[in-house]
C-alpha cells in the first residue's frame, strides 16, 4: 500500500473573492465600537485585530456569506465569526435602544 499525496478526484482548493463597497468611517465605526467593548470587559487581545474583525462581519452581513467560508478564508473557526457576527449586532443594537419600536 502506497501513500499519495495527491486529492480525491482530482479537486483543487476553491477561493471566493468579493469586493465589498464600504466607507472608511463605516468600518472604522465598528473597530470603535469593538476596541471600547473589548476595552469595558478587560478583554486581553482577539486573534484579528479590530479594524479586521468589523470587515469580516460587515461582509457576512452585506454579502450574506457563509460563516464557515469566512472563518476558512481568516484562519478562524466558524464559531468564532459567529460570536464576533453576534457580539457586533449587540454593540449596534446598543447604539438605538429604541430601535424595538420599529
Amino acid at each position: 500500500m502506497t501513500n499519495t499525496e495527491e486529492r480525491a478526484e482530482d479537486t483543487c482548493p476553491l477561493v471566493y473573492q468579493c469586493r465589498l463597497p464600504l466607507s472608511t468611517r463605516t468600518v472604522n465605526h465598528l473597530a470603535y465600537l469593538l476596541r471600547r467593548h473589548l476595552k469595558a470587559i478587560r478583554s486581553r487581545w482577539r486573534i484579528l485585530p479590530p479594524v479586521k474583525i468589523a470587515v469580516i462581519v460587515l461582509a457576512v452581513l452585506r454579502h450574506d456569506q457563509r460563516l464557515a467560508d469566512m472563518a476558512g478564508g481568516n484562519d478562524v473557526s466558524e464559531s468564532t465569526v459567529r460570536r464576533w457576527r453576534d457580539e457586533l449586532i449587540g454593540l449596534l443594537a446598543a447604539q438605538a435602544p429604541r430601535l424595538d419600536r420599529a
